[in-house]
């Protein structure tokens, strides 16, 4: 069977699944949670609750406050200690209610039983309120609000939904064991999806790497009987995962410059947002739980994990339960080693698209930089076609129209430019300063009109 692959770029870095064979494990709850009411793409929730109120876990703490936005619910059941910002990941202050565990008591209605429901609801209405209900957000790195991304607008029609499986990023291995765990869930919840999205061919796109996911799937495919939903192999090649290349690998249709999935005739979701749309829709049960990876190349092999985790719990928290962080990192990481961001603070909680604890060792500290050589190969891994050199330069000229004019704004941030220079040159982080410069430009431009 053939693999289908994008067109243009990429690279091919050592996979480091190292947590690959490691089961999905439940954390215990912590003493005390800190909710984000800032863990979704668009405008923060708005906290609807109080110090000293009682909650239970999946009860409604923070209600979406714009269009595009998301609900936030408990993950535990307590009394609410505080309603007040607190630093995040990345060391920014943001709203955060912090709860008092007391108990695992969860609101009515919502069916934590393991019993597999099948049966897809015929009102498309009914699953979108439900998908909004719950506060289901994409689990593939941006949490752009699902219930948004599945109704598009007039005009526009999905004719492919497809599921990322690919899973390219190094270390991580949590899409992989719920892929393998949480087969038939993802299977229904593409299914569901693909009710919303008026019955349109649906491809869950899983990389080579992964055969026994692949096989999983084919076979819940076939157990389950729903129909246009197929499973490709994808060549295993980074960044497979993006958005982009995967319309460019199963659909041969390229999205242009300022465009969207929706504009070819793509819906792109990951398979843990499935999942969590099967538990929304099927469960009545909101998003609060979800999987991450703590792997690295510095730790030994029984302290690698795959753990299903509840927002709110504090990664230290969740460090302490294996002795700590490890002497051995320089750096801890959220997120893979290419597109993840570096944890600026470590007291910080999980949040719904939390994906690893990443510890990485002396090896990946960052090497003196050199001048660069006009080699090209930033320019050939970049899968975007742009000339990330280039771009470098005219971001230290300041010279925004030119930035603008070669195209800086469709950089997906997937550091193939920064991996792949022989000068060690900061080729991402000057293109994301210079990407979010013309951005700003570029929506106060259209604010004006």
């Amino acid at each position: 069977m053939a693999k289908l692959t994008f067109s243009i770029g990429g690279i091919h870095p050592a996979d480091n699944k190292l947590a690959r064979d490691c089961k999905i494990e439940t954390l215990p709850l912590p003493d005390t949670v800190y909710v984000s009411m800032a863990q979704h793409l668009g405008a923060p929730a708005t906290p609807v609750v109080a110090v000293g109120d009682s909650v239970k876990a999946g009860q409604v703490i923070g209600e979406a406050s714009a269009f595009i936005s998301a609900r936030v619910h408990s993950p535990v059941s307590g009394t609410v200690k505080s309603v007040a910002p607190r630093k995040d990941l990345a060391g920014f202050s943001c709203m955060h209610v912090e709860i008092a565990v007391e108990g695992d008591e969860w609101a009515e209605g919502i069916d934590l039983s393991p019993d597999l429901v099948t049966a897809i609801p015929e009102d498309r209405d009914f699953i979108l309120d439900r998908i909004k209900a719950c506060g289901v957000v994409g689990l593939g790195g941006a949490t752009f609000p699902t219930h948004v991304k599945l109704n598009p607008p007039a005009g526009k029609t999905a004719e492919c939904l497809i599921l990322n499986g690919a899973e390219c990023e190094p270390f991580l291995t949590s899409d992989y064991r719920i892929l393998l765990e949480r087969t038939d869930e993802i299977v229904v919840g593409a299914a569901i999806m693909q009710k919303v999205l008026g019955g349109c061919p649906c491809v869950i796109g899983i990389e080579e790497n992964k055969p026994e996911a692949i096989a999983a799937v084919g076979l819940a495919l076939q157990r389950l009987g729903y129909p246009g939903i197929r499973v490709e192999t994808l060549k295993k090649r980074y960044p497979q995962g993006g958005e982009k290349q995967l319309i460019d690998a199963v659909m041969h249709r390229q999205v242009h410059s300022g465009g969207l999935p929706i504009d070819v005739g793509a819906v792109v979701q990951n398979v843990a947002t499935a999942l969590a749309v099967y538990e929304a829709v099927q469960k009545n049960k909101p998003l609060v739980t979800n999987v991450l990876t703590v792997t690295g190349d510095c730790i030994s092999p029984e302290k690698q994990h795959n753990y299903l985790f509840r927002i709110g719990m504090p990664l230290s928290w969740i460090a302490g339960l294996d002795g700590g962080v490890p002497e051995a990192a320089v750096k801890i990481v959220s997120g893979g080693p290419m597109m993840g961001k570096a944890v600026a603070n470590f007291d910080a909680a999980t949040v719904k698209g939390s994906s690893s604890i990443l510890y990485l060792g002396e090896s990946t500290r960052r090497r003196s930089e050199s001048p660069c050589i006009r080699c090209g190969r930033c320019a050939d891994a970049c899968p975007m076609g742009l000339e990330p050199f280039l771009l470098k330069k005219l971001y230290a000229f300041g010279d925004t129209e030119a930035l603008e004019r070669n195209a800086v704004q469709d950089c997906i941030e997937c550091g193939c430019c920064q991996y792949s220079c022989p000068a060690f040159l900061p080729l991402l982080d000057n293109i994301r300063m210079a990407k979010s410069q013309i951005m700003g430009i570029i929506r106060a431009r259209n604010a004006k009109k």
